[in-house]
């Protein structure tokens, strides 16, 4: 079989099925962001109440901290193209609902978190197909485009959804993106094949639901691996501070919109950059590069105690952006390391964990920058951030160590 390396993105992108994920992730994404700004701007504008607008953008995220551990095993008890047409069709119309003049706060808030929930399996399904698509050894490439594309596609959105509420109104942008998620069920319907659920032909469907959602937790929490995997993933939790804060770091630094504008576009563009350029490597460099990157993500920060000027500041989140390439190495061993039949479930345990982490670092950086200049900040989460990824690192090293051993031994006991 090719690997990653020897085919190249091109090739990836001959496969039929893979351009229609790629293609149906990429205007989702972009209609999610239109949809953050205009139900901002809609809310702020009925309520006039800054508490109101905070409730509902948060409200984009929150609910996946409960839909990822309870929905996504879905995405292994049922085909995985029929739950991401289903999924995306009921999402076109929840939103356009929201698009309906004079719908009470109340329920757009209510609509939000049903799209948001139905998303959990959505996601999971994708992220669990990827593998079946491209095989194992083209599948970090592929998930190192869709993520390098998620990060342009989110800084398109942002940019464009202010401009598009301008041009069109709230109820415009929320059609908009109800006819992005039509189209992305239109792509998958189309050119993605059938296949059967995962989980036809394991003990996974003879469990019941919380049975099953604890026997998943327990394949994650008690594979040293796996586990190890999951902790490289929320170190996502200390480099995002940058991002957390760069709207007082910037004013700090007597920047205005558009030098909190270069602060998460430097990131951005640096995570796009490296993810592409780390996914195009043989695994073993990948593998041995892991460890480095994850803490090498959160040195440039330390960086920021001394205070730099804008200019430095905006080169090192984009360094620290290069390093969190390491995501795409951790997330595609962690899928290939799950049995197919439970990627699913595995996946969107591992997401939640994620965003938990990201929102305690988030909101603890937000409390932090009140009472401490927000360089300092970055700096701490930089020095903190490479302390737990060196002990991650570790534990990695000592589960990769029994895993090979334990290959060994089974494998000497098999030819004897």
């Amino acid at each position: 079989m090719a690997t990653s390396l020897q085919l190249g993105y091109r090739g990836i992108f001959a496969n039929t099925e893979f351009r229609a994920l790629f293609g149906a992730q990429t205007i989702s994404v972009i209609g999610d962001q239109f949809a953050r700004v205009a139900l901002s701007v809609l809310v702020f504008d009925r309520t006039h109440s800054p508490a109101w607008t905070a409730l509902t953008y948060g409200l984009t995220f929150l609910p996946d901290l409960v839909g990822g551990p309870l929905l996504s095993g879905l995405a292994d008890r049922y085909p995985r193209r029929g739950l991401m047409i289903g999924a995306d069709l009921t999402r076109a119309g929840l939103v356009a609902l929201m698009a309906v003049p004079g719908m009470p706060i109340a329920l757009v808030c209510a609509l939000l978190i049903a799209v948001q929930l139905i998303s959990a399996p959505a996601n999971a399904a994708r992220g669990a197909l990827l593998p079946s698509v491209l095989g194992n050894a083209d599948y970090p490439a592929g998930q190192a485009a869709l993520q390098s594309v998620m990060q342009f596609a989110q800084v398109i959105g942002f940019a464009g959804g202010g401009a598009l509420v301008v041009a069109v109104g709230t109820g415009g942008v929320l059609l908009a993106d109800a006819g992005t998620f039509a189209a992305s069920a239109l792509l998958v319907l189309w050119l993605v094949r059938s296949r059967p659920a995962a989980a036809d032909y394991s003990d996974v469907t003879r469990r019941a639901f919380w049975p099953d959602l604890r026997a998943g937790t327990r394949l994650v929490w008690t594979d040293r691996r796996l586990r190890a995997l999951v902790g490289f993933a929320c170190l996502s939790g200390f480099y995002i501070v940058g991002e957390a804060i760069a709207v007082p770091y910037a004013h700090t630094l007597r920047g205005g919109a558009l030098a909190v504008g270069f602060l998460f576009a430097g990131y951005a563009a640096g995570a796009a950059v490296g993810m592409l350029a780390v996914a195009r490597l043989a695994e073993p460099l990948r593998l041995r590069l892991l460890s480095p990157l994850a803490i090498g993500t959160s040195l440039p920060l330390v960086l920021c105690f001394a205070n730099p000027q804008l200019a430095v500041v905006i080169v090192l989140f984009v360094l620290s952006g290069v390093g969190s390439a390491y995501q795409v190495v951790a997330s595609t061993s962690f899928v290939i390391a799950v049995p197919d039949e439970r990627r699913g479930q595995a996946f969107g345990l591992a997401v939640t964990a994620l965003k938990v982490a990201q929102g305690l670092g988030v909101t603890l950086a937000g409390l932090a920058a009140e009472a401490v200049a927000p360089h300092l900040v970055v700096g701490a989460a930089g020095v903190l951030g490479m302390l737990a990824a060196a002990g991650i690192a570790w534990s990695w090293r000592a589960a990769q160590a029994m895993h090979a051993t334990h290959t060994t031994d089974l494998k000497v006991a098999l030819d004897t």
